[in-house]
């Protein structure tokens, strides 16, 4: 049994359980405090009954018009607690903040090299909007996925009609 609750700055000195994983996009302590200090709402955090930090999704709301939107910036599960539904749990949580605040869809970033997470994504209901070419800073060889799901304000689901052509990373607004 796992507990959802708000990521706290506390968290930020317990987490490396999680962070250490090579999948996991690490971030300074200035990105994560501006996260927590903007979109509190959006930063959440799975811990186990013993107090250990399990995951966490970190996300905001941005856009402007119909591409008004809830972004996941960052979803990570601490390798010993995969494949418990911890990251389809995280994310329904940030799908349902993104209704809350009358999104259209919410949308994320996700390596092309990462066939598990991918997976996932499409049986939550996410599409391949785009593949964004040399996306990763760290990793020029690597592109991503830009994946989306649709929310109820979207009705004509126009947020979801995939490109069909790749973009370059400056591209992506």
């Amino acid at each position: 049994m796992s507990t959802l609750r708000p990521f706290t700055c506390d968290d930020l000195f317990r987490y490396n359980n999680v962070n250490l994983d090579p999948l996991t996009e690490t971030y300074g302590l200035s990105f994560y405090m501006q996260y927590l200090a903007h979109w509190p709402e959006y930063f959440q955090l799975a811990e186990s009954p013993s107090g250990e930090i399990m995951g966490y999704i970190m996300g905001k709301a941005e856009g402007v018009g119909d591409n008004w939107h809830g972004h996941v910036t960052a979803l990570t599960i601490s390798p010993d607690y995969r494949r418990l539904g911890l990251a389809a749990t995280l994310m329904k949580y940030l799908e349902d903040v993104s209704e809350k605040k009358q999104a259209y869809f919410v949308d994320l970033f996700v390596r092309v090299s990462n066939q598990v997470a991918i997976s996932m994504y499409k049986r939550l209901g996410y599409i391949v909007y785009r593949t964004v070419l040399e996306y990763y800073s760290g990793d020029p060889d690597e592109d991503a996925y830009d994946m989306r799901k649709a929310l109820s304000k979207d009705v004509k689901k126009k947020s979801v009609i995939a490109l069909d052509h790749p973009v370059r990373s400056e591209e992506v607004d």
